[in-house]
């Protein structure tokens, strides 16, 4: 996850700005997010082409991803 684009990178950091950045709230808030198209006009089919998915099989990763975001703004 050394390679995550930078505008995801943006896109979970500005979810994690507007609520928690914790677990399962930050995946209610990106799924809003996404399918407003509030951030940069990025919905579900862009988002999964910058390598983020909602599918509840790839949760794992996601979370992965969530996490290595918000704990590389924190340092």
């Amino acid at each position: 996850m050394d390679n995550i684009p930078p505008k995801l990178r943006d896109f979970v950091l500005f979810c994690a700005q507007r609520r928690s950045p914790e677990w399962p709230a930050i995946y209610d808030e990106m799924t809003r997010v996404a399918g407003r198209k509030l951030f940069q006009g990025l919905g579900y089919t862009e988002l999964k082409q910058l390598g983020l998915s909602f599918s509840l099989s790839n949760v794992d990763r996601t979370i992965r991803l969530v996490k290595d975001v918000t704990s590389q703004n924190h340092q």
